[in-house]
This record gives C-alpha cells, structure tokens and sequence, in this order.
C-alpha cells in the first residue's frame, strides 16, 4: 500500500509524462507545418529575386497553398481526444482574418513597397509565432526572435540581394526550424 505523499507524487509524474506527450505531438505538427511554410517562402522569395515581374503571383500562391496544406494537415491528423473535431471552420477564419489585417496594414494604411513587404510579412508571421511560443515552448520563441533579427538585419544592411536573403532565413528559417522542432 502506497502512502498520500507516494501517491501524490505518482499523479505528478503521470501528470508531467501527459504534458511531455502533449508538447511532443504539438512540436510534431508544428514542425511540419513549419518545414511546408519553409519550402513555399523559400520559393517565394526566390521568384521574387529572380523574376521580381511574377512576385506578385508566386505570393497569392504561395499563400494559398500554404493555407491549403495547413487545413488539410489538420484534416489528416485529427485532435487526438475524444470530443475534437477534424477540422473547425475557425482554423480558417483565423487565416482570413489574419491576411485580412496584414493587407489592411500594407495596401490601405501604409501603401508598402516591395522591400517593405519583404520584412513586413515575415515579422508579422514571426510576432504570432514567438506569441505561440509563450503557451506552446521556447522552440516557437526562438524560431520567431531568431528570424525577426535576421530579418532586420538584412532589411538594413542588404541591398538588392534582400529577396534572396529573406529566401534563406525565412523559408530556410523555418525549414530548420521544423526540424530543429521534431528534435526536441
């Protein structure tokens, strides 16, 4: 027979192995995510150095294929609790909303350039990532801190290279990211 104090500690092990697996499963999502996001703003960025003339179009691409392999994500890896839905329609609302505000910010109150743009949507992305992180781990932290720093820096100090710049520390950012996140 276990006393009160075996029996507490007991509960705050198995307490401290749910929340391990919780994080665990998360960082798994999230680093894959995180590596799809990686290769399609590589890409981006990459047209945009190459063929700055056709930007505009690898964005609206690249966005909506990153939104789309996001909510099928969700819909192939459902929650993993009895009373979680495959997929909730606010997992979208929150992209609208999210694109919604950030083009209010650049093409209606601040009318952004392209070099603007290219640190803009980065940092904006990187604020909700190091956000996430204050609830889901430090790996979202650094993430986010790491390629905002990188981002200004080369704001400030790249000149016509910036695209490609942004090439490698955002979508490469994020690749290493993920995969730093399946690591840990």
């Amino acid at each position: 027979m276990i006393d009160s104090k075996e029996a507490s500690a007991a509960l705050a092990d198995i307490d401290d192995i749910v929340q391990r697996v919780k994080q665990s499963q998360l960082y798994e999502l999230a680093s894959l995510a995180a590596v799809w996001w990686g290769v399609l703003v590589f890409a981006g960025n990459l047209v945009t150095w190459l063929w700055p003339v056709y930007a505009v179009y690898a964005w609206v691409a690249v966005d909506a294929l990153g939104v789309g392999g996001l909510v099928a994500l969700r819909v192939l890896n459902p929650p993993r609790h009895p009373h979680g839905a495959s997929f909730d329609v606010r997992l979208l609302l929150v992209f609208v909303l999210f694109f919604a505000f950030g083009y209010l910010c650049t093409n209606v109150v601040g009318h952004f350039g392209p070099r603007q743009l290219g640190a803009f949507w980065p940092l904006y992305f990187m604020l909700f990532y190091t956000l996430a992180g204050l609830w889901f781990g430090y790996a979202f932290v650094a993430i986010g801190l790491g390629i905002s720093a990188l981002t200004l820096i080369g704001f400030f100090t790249i000149g016509e290279a910036f695209p490609l710049w942004m090439a490698f520390v955002n979508g490469g950012g994020l690749i290493l990211g993920g995969l730093w996140m399946r690591r840990i």
